[in-house]
């Protein structure tokens, strides 16, 4: 898949072999059967060309990607604490990233929820503090949005990912060994 990836466009088995021989040596055969595993798991599709096949992504890279992380995310039995853990281990590019990719889908960037006030004389100085407690409360609840399983991100659904691939079956691009 990463050949496919890579080029963008639909390839052939003897361009991935040349390109593959590159590296190693390797037989055209077992290319062309990895190449009909991919077709034959919705990875890829294929065209007829002469007595060849031209084969094109499904899906994209990064979608691909996508689909692999929106999976795990749901899978957690705490999605929140999921989130604070993932964002934990980025590095500061990769939260750049996420920044860049936040203001590309433009989400409304939302200030703390306002707290009502009370009713004017039922507060004293206890009233207050629950009423800070409150607004802490409701903004932490917006750190608990994530959508529910079953309602997704809003992204399409890349054919051909670990969603409809058993890892045994298929694996995540780089375990394949390059194809």
């Amino acid at each position: 898949m990463t050949r496919v990836w890579k080029w963008n466009r639909p390839v052939t088995v003897r361009e991935v072999l040349e390109d593959l021989q590159q590296e190693r040596s390797i037989a055209y055969t077992t290319v062309m059967t990895v190449m009909d595993n991919l077709y034959q798991k919705g990875w890829v599709r294929r065209e007829a060309e002469g007595r060849a096949y031209r084969y094109a992504a499904v899906s994209t890279r990064a979608a691909y990607a996508a689909a692999l992380m929106n999976e795990a995310w749901q899978r957690s039995d705490n999605q929140a604490a999921a989130l604070v853990a993932f964002f934990g281990m980025m590095s500061p590019e990769q939260r750049d990233a996420l920044g860049d990719a936040m203001r590309v889908i433009q989400l409304p960037a939302e200030g703390p929820r306002e707290v009502p006030a009370p009713p004017e004389g039922a507060e004293g100085a206890e009233g207050a503090e629950e009423s800070e407690g409150a607004a802490e409360a409701a903004t932490a609840g917006e750190a608990q949005g994530p959508p529910e399983p079953g309602q997704g991100s809003g992204a399409p659904s890349a054919p051909g990912t670990a969603a409809e691939l058993p890892e045994s079956e298929g694996g995540a691009p780089g375990a394949d060994g390059g194809r």
